[in-house]
């Protein structure tokens, strides 16, 4: 059988670090060319879960997540695939440092031979441009680099140093001006999510409008994809209703996810822990991250929802509880202030904002059902009164990663899980009905 390939115009965006604008950048990207009539799909290389909804409101389509540690090398080889029969444009934002990282950005672009645009944050520079820009595209010669961008240009004559300085065999694809009055806000863990901005389709167009006259209004190159071998999900949830909590405080859900419990058979059924005074009838429950830390009152004020959870919990239904998930049902929840709120109260622990710091990455979940992979990414801090099942695995750190909870059928931890990681992992995990 012959194998089945899929071509389009396709573009990797990379930085020399974090916080040089590579979600903005991106957004403004396939905005600008959304406008012009492409039909754009977006990657964000790593986990997250806030800048795919940046990418998916400039887009107007779902961001998808690219990750070879998380999903596996064949399955973001399929999405690609996939992307690439029903696009004009590919772009895939790349997370950290271009280099940074096991696997890296560096390393998805060579794997899927994508065409690498280097954005570098110039405002504190001039000349210097050229030698950063050097460094980065003659760092690993197996890339394939388009060219580089300068990001945050204060001014025509900032433009024109930069411009100088740049070795004659490296394309500077734009300068992009600094602009700070559409510049997209950010609180601890990130962007925050474009349904709070007012303004942000306004926004997104302005930054769009900035690339004009640039070479970043052409297409890049055109790559070819292939079709993946992929082996068909069990059925392992046929029948099962998975119930799992949705609103403005518990948004970190990967689709994928969604996508994997459904090829397994499962009924999805969403429910609000803040409007939401019941839950429907279920077989397990998610309580997936995000920001209860914000609605913290409403949370706590909604006595009903909080006791349609205990009553599932007397049941000894199955739970999964990630990060900000577990932190709504423990018992407080104590902010920067120092104000403690009663949470649901069906876990062993208590809850608090740190002032600052945090933890971060990739991490291997080795629970009873089998290991799973995933991510920590968290301000808060928990206190919890139980002694952990076990702890997260870092990728190369020996140190011990988040620990992992089980208290009668719940299972909870500052990890988010990659379901398609461990599909029988996460069939058995939803399932079990064992009190522990």
């Amino acid at each position: 059988m012959q194998t089945q390939e899929a071509s389009c115009p396709a573009l990797f965006v990379g930085a020399p670090a974090s916080g040089e604008g590579k979600t903005t950048f991106t957004a403004a990207l396939a905005r600008y060319h959304r406008n012009q009539g492409r039909r754009v799909t977006v990657f964000k290389t790593g986990p997250d879960y806030l800048d795919p909804l940046i990418l998916a409101q400039a887009s107007g389509r779902p961001a998808i997540q690219l990750d070879i540690w998380m999903a596996g090398e064949e399955a973001c080889k399929e999405l690609l695939f996939e992307a690439a029969k029903i696009s004009d444009l590919i772009l895939v934002e790349g997370v950290m440092g271009l280099f940074d990282g096991k696997p890296s950005g560096a390393d998805h672009a060579e794997i899927f031979n994508l065409p690498v645009a280097v954005l570098i944050k110039s405002g504190k520079m001039a000349q210097t441009f050229g030698a950063v820009a050097f460094g980065l595209v003659n760092y690993r010669s197996a890339l394939n680099i388009y060219g580089v961008i300068a990001n945050g240009v204060a001014s025509v004559r900032h433009r024109d140093l930069i411009t100088g300085s740049m070795p004659s065999d490296i394309k500077l694809l734009g300068c992009v001006p600094k602009q700070p009055d559409v510049a997209l806000p950010e609180r601890h863990l990130g962007l925050v999510n474009p349904n709070e901005i007012d303004d942000i389709e306004a926004r997104l167009d302005a930054l769009a409008k900035s690339l004009e006259g640039t070479e970043l209004t052409e297409l890049p190159p055109t790559v070819s994809f292939s079709k993946a071998r992929l082996a068909d999900v069990p059925t392992l949830l046929s029948g099962k209703v998975i119930g799992v909590a949705k609103d403005e405080a518990f948004s970190f859900i990967y689709d994928a996810n969604i996508k994997t419990l459904q090829a397994m058979g499962a009924t999805i059924a969403y429910f609000s822990p803040i409007h939401d005074h019941s839950i429907p009838p279920i077989d397990a429950i998610w309580f997936p991250g995000g920001y209860p830390e914000l609605y913290l009152d409403l949370l706590a004020k909604n006595a009903s929802m909080i006791s349609a959870v205990k009553a599932l919990q007397d049941t000894n239904t199955p739970m999964l509880a990630e990060c900000g998930g577990m932190l709504y049902l423990q018992k407080t929840f104590t902010d920067i202030n120092g104000n403690k709120t009663p949470m649901a109260g069906i876990f062993p622990g208590n809850g608090y904002m740190r002032p600052k710091g945090g933890c971060h990455g990739m991490q291997t979940a080795p629970l009873p059902e089998g290991d799973l992979r995933g991510h920590a990414h968290h301000r808060t801090a928990s206190d919890c009164e139980l002694e952990p099942i076990a702890h997260g695995k870092r990728i190369t750190h020996p140190s011990p990663g988040e620990p992992i909870y089980r208290y009668k059928s719940l299972t909870a931890s500052y990890l988010h899980l990659y379901f398609s990681s461990n599909i029988q992992a996460i069939a058995t995990l939803f399932s079990k009905q064992e009190v522990q």
